[in-house]
């Protein structure tokens, strides 16, 4: 029986290199042209200068950063991804990177069985969910020309911002007081006829909010609209179900029936900046990108992804990296599942510790693995004050840290959605929003809440356990 371990980059590279140089020797030796030759000493002090300049960042990797949506590149990906790079491989056309075309299309049908579509149907990975975004988008342009792109008010907004690049309409739906997308408020827009697609959100970034897709489904059918699902941050919460309150299970489980779908490895599947992808559950869709140029290389007969997508050059490297990755985690409740769920478990456990806090109050409940919350205060100002003050006191750099927090801010009337009183001297004011995507995490929240609560106390004027 095989003993797991924690493994790190540097334990992977020997091997890793002397392997990729044996593959480059292979086809033939040769030296290296004069104009590439460099100073060792000189190089070596860059490096050494590269090192201490990137000193000077927030602590990213660390379980104690819990600001903004940053997981840590797995050293399985790390490795897998300076190893193709050493033969830099452009995922354009199956002529010009033979095994990385291969290792993207076999991640890519894993992805379509994660979230139910037919094992035929198209897709790619693109550098970003953004991209990914504007490809499902620029579909659904060209299937529904002129008519514009729907979206929660709560969404990100690569939405209202894609719809401008492809010169068609956005329109914000209202959202329901845990930050859903209203359905009232949705069918009145379709009603008008003017929308093509609509973009149901499963983890807002903001709060992590999940769109009502399994009842937007059927709504934007009997209206002609198309229904795009935006997972970039919460796709692979498909894999854990059963750590989800069972509303928010019904509205995974309805992905199979969109017709597009965007979710990013680079947040939750333990990739390296950047890793998108799309996915469209028919092949049919491959008609809208068909083109033609004199200098393209498709050799072959067979499909290639130059033709199926957007973007040009794409680095091979993404592909091999989430191949290894998936490798090591497949996309199962044992695999990749159990390194989700850690995280939905401290935000329920940090939830509840907030909820018995004397001095701080949950904005709303979790979802997925975003907490949100704020001090307890008298007025508007002085929530947007107080809220400062602490995450000036956590994003103090002074180590070691104990932890790194994110503002979100909102409004009067979200507040009062939430049952939240207050003297409304201003209208808009920060609170706190944390995300626990490391499960690393998940042992931490205790003594998470306790810095937080402290630094609460402090920022308040109020005697605090950091004080003695």
């Amino acid at each position: 029986m095989s003993q797991k371990e924690t493994i790190h980059l540097r334990d992977l590279m020997p091997e890793v290199l002397e392997r990729m140089d044996a593959i480059k020797d292979s086809f033939g030796l040769f030296e290296t042209h004069e104009s590439q030759q460099v100073d060792r000493s000189a190089v070596e002090s860059v490096m050494r200068e590269l090192t201490a300049r990137l000193d000077n960042n927030f602590p990213y990797f660390h379980p104690q950063y819990a600001a903004q949506m940053l997981k840590p590149p797995h050293p399985v990906a790390m490795a897998a991804y300076m190893a193709t790079m050493m033969i830099n491989p452009n995922n354009h056309s199956i002529d010009g990177s033979r095994a990385t075309t291969e290792m993207e299309r076999e991640v890519l049908a894993q992805l379509r069985e994660m979230f139910g579509y037919p094992a035929e149907g198209l897709g790619h990975l693109t550098w970003s969910g953004t991209t990914a975004n504007l490809e499902a988008l620029w579909i659904s342009r060209e299937i529904n020309p002129g008519k514009a792109v729907a979206h929660s008010k709560d969404s990100h907004y690569t939405h209202s911002r894609m719809a401008e690049v492809l010169n068609i309409p956005s329109i914000g739906i209202a959202t329901e007081a845990d930050g859903r997308m209203s359905l009232e408020a949705l069918e009145t827009a379709l009603k008008t006829g003017e929308i093509g697609v609509v973009v149901a959100t499963l983890g807002t970034t903001g709060l992590g909010a999940v769109d009502p897709l399994a009842d937007i489904i059927p709504l934007a059918r009997r209206y002609g609209a198309r229904v795009h699902v935006d997972t970039a941050y919460g796709g692979f919460f498909t894999l854990i179900p059963d750590e989800l309150d069972a509303e928010t299970a019904r509205h995974f489980a309805a992905i199979k029936d969109s017709d597009s779908v965007v979710v990013d490895p680079h947040k939750h599947g333990l990739q390296p900046y950047g890793c998108g992808a799309v996915l469209f559950p028919t092949l049919e869709i491959g008609k809208y990108y068909k083109h033609d140029s004199p200098y393209t290389y498709f050799a072959s007969t067979e499909l290639h992804f130059g033709e199926i997508q957007l973007e040009c050059s794409r680095a091979g490297a993404s592909a091999a990296a989430l191949w290894a990755t998936l490798k090591v985690f497949p996309l199962t409740r044992e695999g990749l599942g159990a390194i989700i769920a850690p995280g939905r478990r401290a935000a329920r456990d940090w939830f509840n510790l907030i909820n018995a806090s004397d001095v701080l109050q949950p904005y709303q409940k979790p979802e997925l693995d975003i907490v949100t919350y704020l001090p307890k205060v008298s007025s508007m100002s002085q929530l947007d004050e107080i809220s400062h003050k602490l995450f000036v006191m956590a994003a103090d750099t002074t180590r070691p840290q104990q932890t790194h927090l994110a503002t979100y801010v909102t409004t009067q009337s979200n507040l009062e959605a939430r049952g939240v009183e207050l003297d409304w001297d201003v209208p808009q004011a920060r609170i706190m929003r944390s995300v626990l995507m490391k499960p690393e995490q998940e042992v931490l929240i205790p003594e998470m809440h306790w810095h937080v609560e402290q630094w609460t106390k402090r920022a308040m004027g109020l005697p605090s356990g950091l004080d003695k």
